[in-house]
């Protein structure tokens, strides 16, 4: 399967485009992002969990990275709810065990360095907001990590204030968000809670945040030179 697969150049998702598949587990079902590859893939998906529903054991052959979004995410090593950021490295398995509260997850897949071995369960929900060089913008840090195979990597929550506009120069290593709460604006195109954007390497953008504000994830500098010969 070849979904957003050209990371040359924009893609985006927004909620009214949601189109929910059943994994193979029962009560697990899943909203592609991008992908590349069948059930073994680089893949960047929502996974929506039933609640008392549970995912068989797979080891992470590329490594997974999980933003925690509704519900309580867990499985044999803890339990980790709303606002939890995961990063199982190549090589570490686990298997899902949800609860009464149910689950969604933004997950990535297969887009770890090799060397990139640092497991983490960070409680980002507790975190206090950082201050932002860049007025009307706080910050949460959530991982960074120079790779050479997709270049300095950063991890991030951003909480902008209403209408705030930041500019960025042409993105050496791309950009992909996620907005969390509120709105993005891109020119005319406002981007609502849930919707999903990459913007490749070389791009340059500008974008404002809403009326209400925006809370977003945000990973850049990690789409640079994407190697999918392993897949």
């Amino acid at each position: 399967m070849r979904l957003n697969a050209d990371f040359s150049h924009f893609a985006c998702v927004t909620p009214e485009e949601y189109r929910w598949v059943a994994s193979p587990s029962a009560g697990v079902e899943r909203m592609m992002l991008d992908r590349v590859g069948d059930e073994v893939a680089r893949a960047t998906s929502l996974v929506r969990y039933a609640p008392n529903s549970q995912f068989s054991h797979h080891t992470h052959g590329g490594g997974e990275e999980i933003l925690v979004l509704e519900g309580v995410f867990a499985d044999e090593h803890g339990r980790y709810p709303a606002g939890s950021y995961l990063r199982n490295p190549i090589g570490t398995g686990h298997t899902p065990q949800i609860g009464n509260e149910g689950a969604l997850i933004l997950v990535k897949l297969h887009q770890f360095d090799k060397d990139d071995l640092l497991q983490l369960a960070v409680p980002a929900h507790r975190l206090p907001w950082q201050p932002d060089r860049r007025a009307g913008l706080t910050y949460k840090m959530l991982h960074t990590y120079h790779s050479e195979q997709y270049g300095p990597e950063r991890v991030s929550l951003e909480r902008w204030e209403a209408d705030v506009t930041v500019s960025y120069p042409t993105l050496s290593g791309g950009l992909e968000l996620f907005v969390l709460e509120g709105s993005l604006w891109e020119g005319s195109t406002e981007y609502p809670a849930g919707s999903w954007c990459r913007y490749p390497a070389g791009a340059a953008l500008q974008l404002q945040a809403g009326g209400s504000g925006a809370q977003l994830y945000l990973k850049r500098g990690h789409l640079a030179a994407v190697n999918l010969s392993n897949l």
